[in-house]
């Protein structure tokens, strides 16, 4: 079995209010799981109204398949109308059960 997480660091420019953010926020977590079908959650950076912070994670059985799923959503990301990309972390491991 394989796991893989994804961290992604977005920028919401049109933001004002926490409630703003929360609305993009919940689109691009809701979007993302249907798509991809994977895990996400926003994992810090909570009260900062600009600022985003999200989390994602992949369970597989190839290393390569997983890895691919992440990186499909962050180029998902990259492309946002909303939200702008600043960058993202990828990490994938094995665990023997």
């Amino acid at each position: 079995m394989v796991i893989g997480t994804l961290s992604v660091r977005l920028l919401v420019r049109e933001s004002r209010t926490l409630k703003d953010k929360r609305q993009v926020v919940r689109s691009v977590l809701d979007r993302m799981r249907a798509a991809f079908n994977v895990s996400a959650a926003e994992v810090d950076t909570h009260d900062d109204v600009k600022l985003v912070t999200l989390a994602f994670a992949a369970v597989g059985f190839e290393t390569a398949a997983v890895q691919s799923a992440l990186q499909k959503i962050a180029d998902a990301l990259r492309v946002h109308p909303v939200a702008e990309y600043l960058g993202s972390e990828v990490t994938v491991g094995s665990e023997v059960v």
